[in-house]
């Protein structure tokens, strides 16, 4: 084994504590990191630098790599020993009463909850280069992820206390090196988004040390040998970060119960919210993981409940390439397959969590909110000796509950993908590689699954809305419904739609409405065309007659051109506002808009 002499003269430069760190480094298989340290007088400086990069919990770090890097390199099976079966949970079908009654129970909830995303992440994934919460989620009112989610946040806190003070709904995001300084830009630029800034708490996580090899030998930077590289440890750090904060004392004294986690670029998941919220304090879950149908063996992890031989019990999200081969190997000799619903029995993982604050608490009080790590070395060859590049440990927010007790109430909520998800994760390049019918989860699919999200809830509301016209961006067939878009605060629950539709409405195909008003109620109207009605919130517009102009066109954008911007090349497509009527009413009062 190497000692500090190894590193020479320089040794006895540094501090008592920078050479206990050696000492540690070198018992643990780090020699390598001096091994080409000039002599003292060089690099004096930089090499003093060495030890200010290193976290606390190092040498736990390396122990857990090593144990996980040898796993891995023998194929060990991680659910050994454990028999897969279908959890419990509720299903919701959009619209329906029970819908009404838990969605009601959720947004009665509401204020007694705080909110998380995870947003460590930037764009560049997609062919953005900015941080992906700035994405607009859709582009008839350019609405960016982080102005939605704020906005409907403030519906929900609105809604949730009416007759009452006002309660406020804290709202924390974990940003990272890559995403801090911008998140914070564009709060501040946009005053909030209109949330009072001490509502907002940014929690910053940190990277990891990468690993060069499987005896988990720290990967120096390959452009300063003075630098360990470092990775993203993946959002589970969220847990531990709320729990050494000290927030969630804070939150629990206030008299508050639920903790929302969600993440970044799902423009449909407030839809579902409301709900959710209302399972969990219907059921009482301390676990509710929000869930949409999935196909047997679709690649989307599954909710299944895990039983050990030893007793031990879970229910977690497995990856759909484990789930198939665990099945089989307790008894399923077909593995993953379809119900007679047409679906998995396994509803499938959309990483969403709703978790209650009491047992969250005692939980993290146990565990310091650390989470189990995995590893997921890219190896060279099938020897897998060695890797393509370094590799990091990492660790999921939705892992939690595997180092809870059988008795903890853990469950899940399932909704339909078509109001509760569409993830805006791949690129234009990737999305049109991925097979027919299969989702292509890009900004095109996302902005389009939100009108036709918003075009279908209308129809259950009473509007005649025409069927949907395929065409292709970005080599991608999607479903155009009509462009419909509405603020939070005017369409947060679906009885709260139903109560400002009435009479004999109509919208044809290539029409776009967005509405950006809270008391905005329509009666007998007819849209053929673009209309924008926006109202102060104690202005009353009623909007009806017939309305038909010649409207905003689509237009193809090639990804590759570059003449265009980002947002819009990403998504394929731009609109030509040809035409529009456009309404503003900033006094209060009661207004009439009628078109004859």
């Amino acid at each position: 084994m190497a000692s500090s002499s190894s590193l020479g003269d320089n040794f006895n430069l540094l501090s008592p504590q920078q050479q206990e760190l050696v000492k540690t480094l070198l018992d643990n298989g780090q020699s390598h990191l001096f091994n080409n340290w000039p002599a003292p007088g060089v690099d004096d400086a930089e090499k003093k630098a060495f030890f200010d990069q290193y976290p606390g919990g190092l040498v736990a770090y390396i122990k857990n790599a090593k144990r996980l890097l040898a796993d891995s390199k023998a194929g060990t099976n991680p659910f050994d020993g454990f028999t897969p079966s279908v959890p419990t949970g509720e299903t919701l079908a959009f619209g329906d009463e029970n819908f009404i009654k838990f969605e009601e129970a959720g947004v009665r909830e509401a204020k007694r909850a705080a909110f998380v995303l995870v947003a460590g992440g930037l764009g560049e994934r997609l062919g953005y280069n900015g941080i992906k919460v700035a994405l607009p989620a859709e582009t008839t009112t350019g609405t960016c992820f982080l102005q939605h989610y704020i906005e409907s946040i403030l519906a929900l806190q609105e809604a949730s206390s009416e007759g009452e003070s006002k309660a406020q709904i804290p709202f924390v995001i974990m940003t990272s090196d890559d995403t801090h300084g911008r998140t914070l830009e564009l709060l501040e630029s946009n005053s909030y988004f209109g949330m009072k800034p001490t509502q907002v708490t940014l929690l910053k996580q940190e990277k990891v040390a990468c690993l060069d090899d499987n005896d988990a030998r720290l990967a120096l930077d390959p452009k300063n040998r003075y630098r360990i590289q470092t990775k993203p440890h993946g959002h589970g750090d969220v847990h531990s970060l709320l729990h050494s904060s000290g927030i969630l004392k804070v939150w629990h004294d206030a008299g508050l119960k639920w903790v929302l986690f969600f993440q970044d670029t799902n423009g449909l998941l407030f839809k579902a919210i409301p709900s959710a919220l209302g399972v969990s304090s219907t059921k009482q879950y301390q676990v509710n993981s929000l869930a949409v149908p999935r196909k047997a063996k679709e690649a989307i992890g599954g909710i299944t409940r895990l039983t050990h031989s030893d007793g031990r019990s879970m229910v977690i999200n497995v990856e759909y390439n484990q789930l198939d081969p665990l099945l089989r190997a307790s008894g399923y000799p077909d593995g993953d397959v379809n119900s007679e619903t047409g679906f998995s029995p396994f509803p499938g993982n959309i990483n969403q969590l709703i978790l209650e604050l009491g047992p969250y608490m005692e939980e993290l009080a146990k565990t310091g909110g650390a989470i189990q790590e995995f590893v997921n070395p890219k190896y060279k060859d099938a020897s897998k000796t060695a890797f393509k590049s370094s590799t990091r440990l990492e660790c999921m927010m939705q892992d939690y509950p595997k180092t809870l007790p059988p008795t903890a109430r853990v469950g899940f909520t399932v909704m339909e993908t078509w109001f509760a998800y569409a993830p805006v994760k791949n690129n234009a390049e990737d999305a049109a590689k991925v097979p027919k019918g299969n989702p292509y989860h890009s900004a095109t699919s996302g902005e389009m699954a939100i009108y036709r999200a918003n075009s279908i809830i209308l129809k259950k509301a009473g509007f005649q809305v025409p069927d949907p016209v395929l065409q292709v961006f970005n080599g991608q067939e999607v479903e155009v419904w009509p462009r419909v878009t509405w603020k939070p605060k005017w369409g947060l629950t679906f009885s709260l739609i139903k109560s400002k539709v009435s009479g004999n409405c109509s919208i044809s195909q290539r029409s776009t409405l967005a509405i950006k008003g809270q008391k905005v109620f329509i009666e007998n109207l007819s849209l053929d065309g673009a209309l924008i009605i926006e109202s102060a919130n104690d202005a009353e517009v009623n909007v009806g007659g017939s309305v038909q102009n010649k409207g905003w066109t689509i237009e193809p954008v090639d990804y590759k051109d570059s003449s265009e911007p980002e947002v819009l090349r990403i998504r394929g497509f731009k609109f030509n506002k040809v035409e529009q009527v456009e309404e503003k009413y900033s006094e209060p009062g009661k207004f009439q808009f009628k078109k004859a």
